[in-house]
């Protein structure tokens, strides 16, 4: 979902001086973890990867525009995933959700356009969580077939699988026709008299029939084609609460209008009808809080995502990215993870948080592996490509981060961002570039791009549903650039510009590097505050920080400057070097991403000196050897 607006706290950390804090960030968490590589999500719009139709006519229906396939995956589209240095792919948009197409011969129902976004429906409004979107298969029967053998291909081509679970809430029509034997829909048992039960899926308004809301600004659904079930109504007695809270029988249309909110055993007044985590169990396991929550009991909600989550664990499944997990209590979480972690220690599970200040409960207590870091670092940086801010306040928010900076999952692109390439980002792919590597080698946490990030997509398709900026998730639309890569199937970049071509080849030396890297699991330390006092021509627009383990020692230097390039004197200072065990002499130093600058560096008096010349846009991975 489109990210919940918070302030910026981290504003006032900006304030602090620019005396070096003499800090080595180092991976603290409440597990035992080993950090043996970093690893990188490549989250893959599943419904655009391999269509290759260019029509792209607004609210254009599949046979118009066309749509991808999971057999699309093939080996060979896997294997260059691969290659670009990637561990790990989200297929994005998998469980079966609300589309505006006609399959009842499959026994599966038509959903209404008054409750469905876009003609290819929000993947977040989801309609079957036991059985996949029926869009994505060539062989609607053999749908969930179809991506077992998905699943096995992306492990064969050695990737792992992560999908989505959306746990706060699900589509206003939601009808399981694929669950297990013995298992309930969503508010199947639901007692429709109260606003609230305990074991009730949902909340509901007694009495009162929902309404569609009132459309705005010209808005119709799609695009006042005329549609048999397009009428301004769609039954519901009672009335149920909206997904993103909304308690009106009749939402705003900028409610999240499509979906229904899950009940977790929290009354309309904030009572919670459950057990809460003793004091002190956030330093506890995952094993710990399993068997915690093994003599309770817990609200019936509870119950129906931990059964969800353990079937796609069963069917393969890696991993979960979880949707709007802020909005669901953490103690279920607590719950849910560990039940999953019982299942698969090494689940990979990633959620949506955009509190700062919730980030520590998610991750001790609700047994996150990793969240979005987007109101801090993805902001921040986005601010200073922008030109409206300095490389200064980066520093105090890795130093703000540093005991959980593991868990914080960068990125610089996903579905619900504006794409780098688009005007009201950076206007330009290759500004991206400086960003991405400070975002991608700065913490030990995991990196992510967004399909198409890597030939730089600009998202500018007027689709239907979906705005300009980004590649639209509620359309049937294709995706230019990343076509252009993918060749008529081929999938080998065959009409790709040579300045794509060049910006593929960045991101696949960077992701490489990345993940074979000792160092980017190792500690951290700023030295760009250090320089910004002491360094003559060191300027706001340049970044500088160092990373090292036992057997490989780094110098990060990245430019942001898309105009200006920067010589200066880089200074390595004492306490750096000191923990270092540099002698009193001169160092070879290479970069690392395009092996094609040497330079030395230089120990006198415990203080090394290298000199630098950065273009502009420029970034170097320096190694002493």
């Amino acid at each position: 979902m489109k990210s919940l607006q918070y302030i910026f706290i981290g504003l006032m950390m900006f304030g602090q001086s620019c005396n070096q804090k003499k800090k080595v960030v180092k991976v603290t968490t409440n597990e035992e973890m080993v950090i043996k590589k970093k690893e990188v999500v490549y989250q893959v719009f599943t419904r655009l990867f391999g269509n290759t139709n260019t029509t792209n006519k607004p609210w254009g229906t599949i046979e118009e525009n066309g749509v991808g396939k999971f057999n699309d995956f093939t080996a060979k589209a896997l294997k260059e995933i691969k290659d670009l240095g990637v561990t790990h792919i989200w297929f994005t948009g998998v469980p079966h959700h609300g589309v505006i197409r006609d399959y009842t011969t499959f026994g599966i129902s038509n959903d209404d356009p008054d409750v469905v976004k876009g003609r290819a429906g929000s993947p977040y409004a989801v309609k079957d969580y036991y059985n996949v979107n029926p869009d994505l298969a060539e062989n609607v029967k053999h749908r969930l077939e179809e991506f077992q053998d998905l699943i096995k291909r992306t492990h064969e081509a050695g990737l792992k699988v992560i999908i989505d679970i959306v746990p706060n809430h699900v589509a206003r029509n939601y009808k399981s026709i694929s669950k297990p034997e013995g298992i309930k829909d969503f508010g199947e048992d639901d007692d429709t008299s109260v606003i609230y039960h305990v074991n009730n899926n949902f909340y509901y308004n007694p009495n009162e029939m929902f309404k569609v809301p009132v459309w705005k600004n010209g808005y119709s659904p799609l695009g006042n084609e005329k549609h048999p079930l397009e009428d301004g109504e769609f039954p519901e007695m009672p009335a149920k609460w909206t997904g993103n809270g909304s308690r009106l029988s009749q939402p705003d249309m900028n409610d999240w209008y499509e979906t229904v909110k899950i009940n977790y055993g929290i009354s309309p007044e904030g009572k919670k009808d459950f057990d809460e985590l003793p004091e002190g169990f956030e330093n506890e396991n995952y094993e710990k809080h399993f068997n915690f929550w093994k003599d309770k009991t817990v609200p019936n909600s509870w119950i129906k995502f931990r059964d969800i989550a353990l079937y796609w664990l069963e069917m393969g499944v890696d991993g979960f990215r979880y949707d709007m997990a802020e909005m669901v209590p953490v103690e279920f979480w607590s719950f849910m993870n560990s039940s999953v972690k019982m299942k698969d220690a090494d689940a990979f599970l990633l959620a949506e948080v955009y509190n700062p200040a919730l980030y520590r409960d998610y991750i001790k207590k609700g047994k996150m592996d990793y969240l979005y870091d987007k109101v801090q670092l993805y902001d921040t940086i986005k601010s200073v490509m922008q030109g409206k801010g300095k490389t200064d306040y980066i520093p105090p928010i890795l130093d703000d981060l540093k005991d959980i900076e593991h868990h914080m999952l960068h990125f610089l692109e996903n579905h619900d961002e504006q794409r780098l390439a688009s005007p009201e980002f950076a206007g330009n792919a290759e500004k991206g570039k400086s960003a991405m590597v400070v975002s991608a080698t700065s913490t030990t946490a995991p990196t992510m791009i967004y399909f198409g990030q890597e030939v730089g997509e600009d998202g500018s398709e007027e689709t239907g549903f979906g705005d300009p900026t980004r590649t639209s998730i509620f359309d049937y639309v294709g995706v230019p650039a990343h076509q252009r890569w993918v060749n008529n199937k081929q999938f080998d970049g065959g009409q790709l510009t040579n300045e794509e071509k060049d910006l593929r080849d960045f991101y696949k030396r960077l992701l490489n590097f990345t993940i074979s890297s000792s160092a980017l699991v190792g500690d951290y330390q700023d030295i760009h505050l250090y320089n910004r006092e002491h360094t003559e021509g060191y300027r706001a627009k340049v970044l500088s920080f160092v990373r090292w383990s036992d057997d490989e020692k780094l110098i990060i230097v990245s430019n942001f400057d898309n105009k200006k390039s920067y010589g200066f004197e880089l200074k390595i200072p004492k306490h750096v070097i000191e923990p270092w065990k540099l002698a009193e002499k001169t160092y070879d130093v290479e970069d690392q991403l395009y092996n094609q600058f040497n330079t030395t560096l230089i120990v006198e008096n415990g203080i090394g000196t290298i000199k630098i010349k950065l273009d502009a846009l420029q970034s170097f991975i320096l190694k002493i050897k």
